[in-house]
């Protein structure tokens, strides 16, 4: 086959070239401090958008770090009416830009008894909050927001990050969910989310990340795939650092949220998916963060696809989730 990344051999040893902060854990545990200091003060309104016999339809809303109030879309069984039966539950992401989708597409697994969150990333296409209060450059891109502020804690995604943590710990307190049984996916950056989330909130018991964005950022920029949506990683240098004075930092700073550093930490069981011809999320950092996870793991491949939907995959990840 063609390639345009490293042999599969290779791919199934590499460990990544992006830095990973000296403070890189300490950084996370304050994270998660603040969020533990968040209250979450969830918010369920029913919703009239769409009526379906046996699910009922909620708005979510949920305040994370920073006070933004999170915005996600929230569906379950009306069997769980019924104290004595907790339910299973998924978290669901969504890519780059996007938002958490139609209420329709959601219905599959509600009718197979789950519940179902899918949450809107602030400040992207949805309806979740971004408060903003950062320093420095905001152009063009969530990846580099908070770069130039002195602060690493104003870095976006570590924002991001946290609200998929809020959100999983939002489903799992509520009464109809079993808090053992919940699992996380999604494509792209809704593949970086899954792996995220199932590092900082340990009790995520499956995770579905197909094809996940926000890995290696070095090896992206190395490989001339600052396109797409890395592309604001070349608009930043260009506009911000022309001469690559401070790449280094640039890139060590990028490192706390480089889902890669995060994914030893994950104890949920994986089944990430990757299209070796993949452009936009090329497939050594996907590797990069999938070789550093210790936990019981299965990567799924499709040697001639790219950015872009994989057949069989939403039935492979449907079953895979009824096994929580």
């Amino acid at each position: 086959m063609p390639l345009i990344d490293l042999p599969l051999a290779e791919l199934r040893r590499y460990t990544g070239r992006n830095p990973r902060p000296a403070d890189f854990d300490t950084y996370w545990a304050e994270a998660l401090r603040e969020l533990d200091a968040t209250a979450p003060q969830p918010e369920l309104r029913p919703s009239s958008t769409i009526v379906a016999p046996h699910v009922e339809c909620f708005d979510l809303w949920f305040t994370g770090v920073g006070g933004a109030r999170i915005y996600a879309k929230y569906l379950r069984p009306k069997s769980t009416s019924s104290p004595t039966r907790k339910a299973p539950a998924v978290l669901q992401f969504h890519g780059y830009s996007g938002h958490s989708g139609d209420w329709v597409n959601k219905l599959a697994y509600a009718g197979a008894g789950f519940c179902v969150a899918a949450m809107d990333c602030r400040g992207q296409g949805g309806r979740s909050e971004d408060r903003g209060g950062v320093q420095g450059n905001t152009m063009r891109g969530h990846i580099i927001r908070g770069l130039d502020d002195p602060d690493a804690r104003k870095l976006l995604f570590r924002a991001i990050f946290l609200d998929t943590v809020q959100l999983a710990r939002v489903v799992m307190a509520l009464p109809e969910v079993d808090p053992a049984r919940v699992g996380a996916m999604g494509a792209s950056q809704g593949g970086a989310l899954t792996l995220a989330c199932a590092a900082l909130e340990p009790r995520i018991r499956r995770a579905a990340p197909i094809f996940p964005f926000l890995c290696d950022y070095l090896r992206v920029w190395e490989m001339d795939q600052a396109k797409a949506a890395y592309e604001e990683l070349s608009l930043y240098f260009r506009a911000f650092d022309p001469r690559h004075e401070r790449a280094a930092a640039t890139f060590e700073k990028l490192g706390y949220i480089d889902v890669q550093h995060l994914a030893p930490r994950i104890h949920a069981e994986v089944l990430l998916y990757t299209g070796l011809m993949d452009p936009i999320c090329p497939p050594s950092t996907q590797f990069a963060a999938y070789n550093k996870i210790t936990a019981k793991k299965d990567i799924v491949l499709y040697p001639d696809f790219s950015h872009e939907a994989l057949p069989g995959e939403p039935e492979r990840t449907f079953n895979f989730m009824l096994g929580l």
